[in-house]
């Protein structure tokens, strides 16, 4: 069992700041192999959805406030734990955030800028391709756009 819960960034512990970005590094730096700088400025300004299962970080989205990186609310970092893979959890998480996404900004369009690989996954949840495709850290990724 899952339990959610959303902070902002300055009511996080020193342990979940540590965890969020173990499990993020773990993924989109490591696995990935993609050096990038994952510690871009915005954190403070973000809200941040942590799944937990027995005190245990599974599942993980930043969840970003209009103006800040898009013009839209965003969802981004969405990642969940290695050992999780084909459980369900990347859906969970996807509609927890695009839930708690509306409870903190309302109704309005949300944009995310998803690995291309990943556009089914988003299409899912809502999300259109919004533009071309694109490069960011060697990786291919799409904008794409929940209405």
């Amino acid at each position: 069992m899952i339990a959610w819960r959303c902070p902002r960034f300055d009511e996080l512990s020193a342990r979940e700041v540590y965890e969020l970005m173990r499990l993020r590094s773990e993924v989109f730096v490591v696995e990935q192999r993609c050096v990038y700088l994952d510690a871009d400025g915005a954190d403070p300004a973000c809200w941040h959805l942590l799944g937990e299962s027995d005190g245990e970080l599974q599942a993980y989205a930043r969840l970003v406030p209009a103006g800040l990186k898009f013009a839209e609310a965003s969802i981004g970092r969405v990642v969940c734990d290695p050992a999780t893979r084909g459980t369900g959890l990347g859906h969970a998480l996807m509609r927890e955030a695009v839930e708690r996404v509306r409870a903190l900004w309302g109704p309005g369009p949300i944009r995310i800028g998803a690995q291309a690989h990943l556009e089914g996954f988003y299409r899912q949840h809502g999300f259109v391709p919004d533009g071309a495709p694109y490069d960011e850290d060697g990786i291919p990724h799409i904008e794409m756009l929940r209405r």
